[in-house]
């Protein structure tokens, strides 16, 4: 059913989780096939990233139950509005909701999604830039318990004003969609943005997760903040993480303790890591001895906390999302290879590099674990494999598998 909407653009009518919204009807915007629609309609909508939305729904269900009181959220960046009043609906005991956007547009938008589902009493919608509406809840007693910051691009620009804005152990929630720098096509612009060197490896989206956290807690450190990471995830065009930060400089010392390098050789696909790569040679691979690069500084802690991803896929169990058999398979990935070192191998780069057919992910996983290393797929990329072994070790088991079936 199609609505109109201000009579300045067309709007239609959707339904996602338990709520029915006004957005903008994106085909009514496409003019060329090129066209990234959701950026060209007068207020930002995309559907795709529903998963997104679906995961934060869980998310602050699950972290509510764990912190066992009435909580209060921001959404700085609100956009139709889609976002908040999904929470208004699907999560129970919430004294509040505070969202905003600097687009008139979206104000008109997120007060009519608002006013639809009867949230009028739950949400406040405010006509503000992000930064300025952040700031004004920065103080003792005004603090949110979980703020979620969404942009069509970088989080960085918020993030100062979104800690000071959150009480202690509160939730902070972050979409980066700026891959191009995270993953080191713009190296200069991930520099400037993040604080960190990227690498554009096989597994730059998880390096893309380490150098967003790192950022966070470098940034946390400076107000005497430290972080614990809960969740995160890689999907379609975007990362996801959520922390919940906790006040003390004792804190805020053990986060930047554990931020440092990655050392990468593209030769041999060799990777460790290091506090502090210029106290050692890292000009020489040891595996290869071919020149090495790294990445950093980042965060070299875990990305998903095991009690946390238990509590996640209970809930996921509990509630009937469009992509809930989406998401508990991906909670099943990550409870597996939360226990392994970070970074994963890629079979088709490695295949590609030694110039051999690629062997399927269930035969490099069984044979790794008949040669007595752990082995386990990756929810970063399909063809991704988690493992203690070396890179050499993984070239010479595909050698074996390829061998065997030709």
């Amino acid at each position: 059913m199609i609505e109109t909407f201000d009579d300045t653009f067309p709007t239609e009518k959707v339904q996602e989780g338990k709520v029915e919204v006004i957005v903008p009807k994106l085909d009514a915007f496409v003019s060329k096939a090129s066209d990234y629609t959701p950026s060209k309609a007068p207020v930002f909508y995309n559907p795709v990233m529903e998963l997104n939305r679906d995961i934060a729904i869980l998310v602050v269900k699950t972290y509510q139950k764990m912190i066992d009181k009435e909580i209060s959220i921001c959404e700085p960046l609100t956009s139709s509005g889609i976002r908040a009043v999904r929470l208004g609906v699907e999560v129970s005991n919430i004294r509040q909701i505070v969202i905003g956007d600097i687009n008139q547009k979206a104000i008109q938008l997120a007060n009519l999604n608002v006013k639809l589902n009867g949230l009028g009493e739950i949400i406040s919608v405010n006509h503000m830039e992000a930064n300025l509406l952040l700031s004004q809840y920065g103080v003792p007693r005004k603090r949110f318990d979980v703020i979620d910051v969404d942009p069509f691009g970088s989080p960085v620009p918020y993030l100062d004003t979104s800690l000071r804005a959150l009480r202690n152990n509160g939730l902070l929630a972050l979409t980066a969609t700026d891959l191009a720098p995270l993953c080191g096509v713009h190296s200069r612009a991930c520099q400037r943005k993040y604080g960190g060197k990227p690498l554009r490896t096989e597994y730059c989206h998880e390096l893309a997760i380490r150098l967003l956290t790192g950022c966070v807690a470098a940034t946390a450190a400076k107000y005497d903040i430290g972080l614990r990471v809960l969740f995160s995830h890689s999907n379609d065009h975007y990362i996801r993480v959520y922390t919940q930060i906790k006040y003390g400089a004792k804190k805020g010392d053990a986060s930047i303790g554990t931020l440092g390098y990655v050392l990468h050789c593209f030769n041999c696909f060799h990777r460790e890591f290091t506090k502090n790569p210029f106290s050692k040679n890292i000009e020489n691979c040891p595996e290869c001895n071919s020149e090495m690069d790294w990445a950093g500084p980042l965060w070299l802690g875990e990305i998903f906390e095991e009690h946390f991803c238990e509590l996640l896929a209970e809930e996921n169990r509990h509630i009937a999302l469009r992509n809930s058999r989406k998401i508990s398979k991906m909670i099943t990935l990550v409870k597996d290879e939360m226990a392994e070192a970070a970074t994963y191998y890629v079979i088709d780069k490695i295949s590609d590099k030694l110039s051999l057919p690629v062997p399927s992910v269930f035969s490099l996983v069984q044979k790794l674990r008949e040669k007595g290393f752990r082995a386990i797929p990756t929810h970063f990329n399909s063809r991704g494999i988690r493992s203690n072994a070396s890179a050499l070790t993984i070239q010479e088991l595909i050698k074996e598998l390829v061998l065997k079936t030709t």
